[in-house]
């Protein structure tokens, strides 16, 4: 499965009502992922860009964003961040991928972007 890192912000409402009544986010968290057929991995809390940290799976993207929107939807997350990760295999992927294709791209400005390219260590 596709795996997801979201760092996200709380809204002050969600602070002062988490702060009167302290409660387990990381279980609200998991039962979101979990509905959406996916796994919760890991849930932090942070100092920092952001208030906490998730990574979870998800069957697709589809069901990445569909997490996401039923977190935005409860309008106390006032931002949430997503990246795709990429296993090592799956960048090794994409890196002997990208070598079949670099021909393919013209850069701006035209010209031979790989002209002195080997020289560089490429």
């Amino acid at each position: 499965m596709p795996t997801y890192m979201t760092g996200f912000d709380y809204e002050g409402q969600a602070w002062r009502l988490m702060v009167e009544r302290p409660e387990d986010r990381e279980a609200a968290a998991r039962a979101v992922v979990e509905a959406a057929g996916g796994r919760l991995l890991s849930w932090y809390w942070m100092f920092g860009k952001h208030d906490g940290m998730l990574i979870f799976e998800a069957p697709s993207d589809e069901a990445a964003a569909a997490v996401l929107a039923a977190v935005a939807a409860s309008g106390r997350v006032k931002r949430l961040q997503t990246s795709r990760l990429l296993t090592s295999d799956e960048a090794r992927g994409a890196m002997a991928l990208a070598k079949d294709l670099a021909t393919a791209y013209a850069p701006p400005g035209g010209g031979d972007w790989r002209q002195g390219y080997d020289e560089l260590g490429g």
